[in-house]
């Protein structure tokens, strides 16, 4: 397990702890029949609500059509961050302030991740700016957070701009920040 899965689970573990202890159960959402994920537990309640959980997957997600497309590898601790559990997005406390991380529910929401980080990565690239990969986004305003591709810093910034500050030196360093 890489230092980045570790943090990641201590954070989701952390997350779930606070979600029981708040509501004596597991996450809850509205059931939808079209969009099943492994994360489900049981089947929907009299209310169309299903309890759900964070799921290790069986097989790490593959990159390697992003990695294609960008015509640049895919920076590890971004590809460890998205590629080893399917989750919904959660809530989390960072030093700065609350946000929300990013997680893929099952392989069409990881699809659909992949479609929208092409685009981002264009934006960037028809900017003249280095190629960032978003992963959560701040409580503020559009503001979101982002791993830049070539060195694995962890940026944040606000769409159609530079960003514009460092967070952390890492993605692991920066989840070991994060409180539930």
């Amino acid at each position: 397990m890489s230092q980045v899965q570790a943090e990641l689970e201590r954070v989701m573990e952390a997350w779930l702890a606070r979600v029981r202890a708040d509501t004596g159960g597991l996450p809850r959402q509205e059931y939808d029949p079209a969009w099943p994920s492994p994360c489900q537990v049981g089947p929907p309640d009299a209310d169309g609500m299903i309890q759900w959980r964070p799921v290790a997957r069986d097989l790490s997600a593959d990159f390697s059509g992003l990695a294609r497309a960008l015509e640049a590898p895919v920076h590890p601790d971004f590809q460890a961050y998205y590629g080893s559990y399917w989750c919904d997005s959660f809530e989390v406390q960072a030093p700065d302030g609350g946000l929300t991380l990013l997680q893929v529910w099952n392989q069409a929401d990881f699809e659909r991740l992949i479609g929208n980080l092409l685009g981002h990565a264009l934006a960037k690239q028809k900017a003249r700016q280095p190629l960032t990969l978003f992963f959560a986004c701040a409580d503020e305003d559009d503001l979101f957070l982002s791993l830049e591709n070539h060195s694995g810093r962890i940026l944040l910034e606000r769409p159609g701009h530079k960003p514009l500050r460092e967070l952390a030196p890492d993605l692991a360093a920066f989840l070991g920040r994060l409180r539930a």
